[in-house]
């Protein structure tokens, strides 16, 4: 069969997916704005180039600036498709990721396709991210509206796909109820064969001089972006606590500092820089590292000589990153929202504490390392948890080949 992925940050989800077709033979093709950091085996990839996504509409008007971006993206990506179909690669299936607009229009270019979409995530619906933090939203008539818009291109997506699926049960149920047969449960998997406890890893902050290890007591906060959507404010605010009731505590805190998620900071500032600075003086500077955003295997050794692992998030997409630390055998220290409470399950293969609590959150992770010894259990039963659930080989992976397949 001839496959063809659509992604604007191609692999993205179909890291490997898209090989594991090639290797069995099929002819697979991928599309996406941006270069790849690195070809995949059997995986040919084109460049959509898609200029002037944000020009020519009233700057008043972000969301629809922001729809036209997409729309512009969707044109290129269907223009691209064209031409390669006129080279003669006619896709039997395509597997696209809406969430940049690129597959608003690839059922009118191809319409003998099977249409798959990636249905990540949609945005308004009740329990859902939109009004969730009272300190950076403020319910109102007008952001209903705005998120209406923002939907557009994923209802179009969802529309034209014979199927979809959702990485976990709360992204699905965020979609819309009549999508909600169409949309299979698979998540992307863990590879718990790369991702283990390693009693001997060693992390070296060479500006702080410290060699860390397991058994030290080491606190991680990792995101992408050191925003509010991943709870950053809240683990800023729960420092000052956490080192008062831990005098040996040191903690790693990993991510960018740009927005991923969400609203954008005032202009000139970072979300990084403004509770940073909101808790500076109640802090210990000299034991909070911020070691900005590091390649894979280095987060993977630092979370295997993590003593506690903290997640936080609005009810929003679940990270890779929660679910790689479990497989580490990290004890997880999670928010109680939904994505979170779908795989941790408080007192047993993890620990959960409320997000807008930060006195609390102090409290558990300071508890979590005093006992840390009587809680090895969870460690191990989280780690089992991704083998049993989430293991990318034997559980996931072969799920996503019967979706597309099948």
């Amino acid at each position: 069969m001839k496959f063809l992925f659509v992604h604007q940050n191609f692999p993205g989800q179909f890291r490997h997916l898209a090989p594991a077709l090639a290797a069995q033979g099929h002819e697979v093709w991928a599309m996406g704005i941006h270069q790849p950091d690195a070809a995949l085996p059997g995986v040919r990839h084109l460049l959509v180039k898609a200029p002037g996504a944000v020009d020519r509409v009233r700057r008043s008007d972000p969301e629809l600036r922001e729809l036209h971006a997409k729309f512009v993206r969707g044109q290129a990506t269907a223009a691209a498709l064209q031409k390669v179909m006129e080279g003669g690669f006619v896709p039997d299936l395509i597997y696209s990721h809406p969430g940049w607009g690129e597959s608003m229009f690839l059922r009118d270019v191809c319409p003998t396709a099977r249409q798959l979409v990636f249905a990540e995530y949609y945005y308004g619906t009740a329990g859902g991210d939109t009004a969730f933090d009272p300190e950076f939203s403020t319910p109102s008539q007008l952001a209903l509206m705005r998120s209406r818009v923002k939907n557009t291109h994923l209802l179009h997506a969802l529309s034209m796909a014979d199927a979809a699926l959702s990485p976990t049960e709360f992204q699905r149920s965020q979609h819309p109820a009549w999508a909600w047969p169409r949309i299979e449960v698979i998540h992307d998997g863990v590879d718990s064969r790369r991702f283990v406890p390693d009693r001997t890893a060693v992390v070296q902050l060479r500006r702080a001089g410290l060699t860390l290890r397991p058994g030290q007591e080491v606190v991680t906060f990792v995101a992408r972006q050191l925003e509010p959507y991943r709870g950053y404010h809240i683990f800023m605010r729960c420092l000052a606590r956490l080192q008062r009731l831990r005098p040996d505590v040191q903690v790693v805190i990993v991510g960018g500092d740009g927005v991923s998620y969400g609203a954008a900071p005032p202009p000139g500032q970072s979300w990084k820089q403004i509770f940073l600075d909101e808790v500076s003086a109640q802090i210990d500077l000299e034991r909070v590292h911020f070691v900005g955003r590091l390649q894979h295997q280095l987060l993977l050794q630092l979370m295997q000589v993590s003593a506690a692992h903290v997640y936080l998030t609005y009810p929003f997409v679940l990270s890779w990153s929660m679910l790689e630390a479990m497989s580490i055998g990290c004890l997880v220290i999670g928010s109680r929202t939904a994505p979170v409470q779908e795989v941790i399950e408080h007192g047993r293969n993890g620990l959960l504490a409320d997000f807008f609590d930060p006195e609390a959150l102090a409290h558990t992770v300071a508890d979590a390392l005093q006992r840390r010894d009587a809680l090895a259990p969870l460690r191990l039963a989280a780690r089992q948890d991704i083998i049993d659930r989430y293991d990318l080989v034997t559980r996931c992976l072969p799920r996503q080949l019967r979706f597309l397949l099948d």
